[in-house]
């Protein structure tokens, strides 16, 4: 289960760089690449993974108020990235709110991951 886990938490790593290195990439034109929306998928996909396997884990203590919140936005986060890529696929102007919203977000669940202990 260990090694699963691990390998779960490489990937959430990688849908976490590919939402914030878009984001950063495009600073200063934003916008919302496609990519931005298969890394939140990934997070999503690979976050709620881990929440399943997190208790049965021996030497883990799963805080579930830090893994709800981290859920939540997660949400948004996917949920802006897909209206974010409709619009570019559609030919439709990207806000820079939409834009850095998803990029933002991201960093603040990277941000509660790594410092909320």
């Amino acid at each position: 289960m260990t090694i699963l886990f691990n390998i779960l938490v490489f990937l959430h790593v990688v849908g976490a760089a590919m939402i914030v290195g878009y984001w950063i990439a495009t600073m200063r034109t934003p916008t919302v690449h496609p990519r931005q929306r298969d890394g939140a998928f990934l997070q999503l996909l690979t976050g709620i993974a881990m929440m399943g396997i997190l208790p049965f884990l021996p030497d883990k203590d799963p805080n579930y108020a830090k893994l709800g919140i981290k859920f939540v936005i997660a949400i948004v986060v996917a949920v802006l990235a897909i209206i974010g890529s409709r619009k570019v696929k559609n030919g439709q102007p990207v806000s820079t709110g939409l834009a850095h919203g998803v990029g933002g977000l991201a960093l603040l669940n990277i941000a509660i991951a790594t410092i909320w202990q």
